[in-house]
């Protein structure tokens, strides 16, 4: 991968990170945008992919992805509920270890 790929791809990484209560984080939904996903199903299956992952290495899951709800406006103003999940920086790795490698992002170089 060039270097001004891997340049761009991590300045969008850093900014798409989240905080709450001092601690860091990624929302799933934003990773499937970054990581040039078009079906959040698709994606889901990265996640759990990722999710296996994690307990085989020995990590605790729950520290690393923390499964929530969002909600969305939908037509007229209505909202729907739409799955989605709080990520680790070690999630975020192991999802990215996990993708597609046919996807340009996660494309080995």
């Amino acid at each position: 991968m060039k270097k001004e790929v891997i340049i761009k791809l991590t300045k969008s990484f850093e900014e798409a990170m989240r905080m709450e209560d001092g601690v860091e984080y990624w929302t799933a939904r934003d990773l499937q945008i970054l990581f040039e996903y078009a079906d959040w199903n698709n994606f889901e299956n990265v996640i759990e992919k990722a999710k296996m992952a994690c307990q085989n290495s020995k990590h605790k899951k729950d520290n690393h992805f923390r499964d929530v709800t969002e909600m969305v406006i939908i037509g007229a103003g209505n909202q729907r509920e739409i799955p989605d999940c709080k990520l680790s920086r070690y999630a975020c790795y192991l999802i990215a270890q996990n993708g597609d490698p046919r996807i340009d992002s996660l494309a080995p170089s």
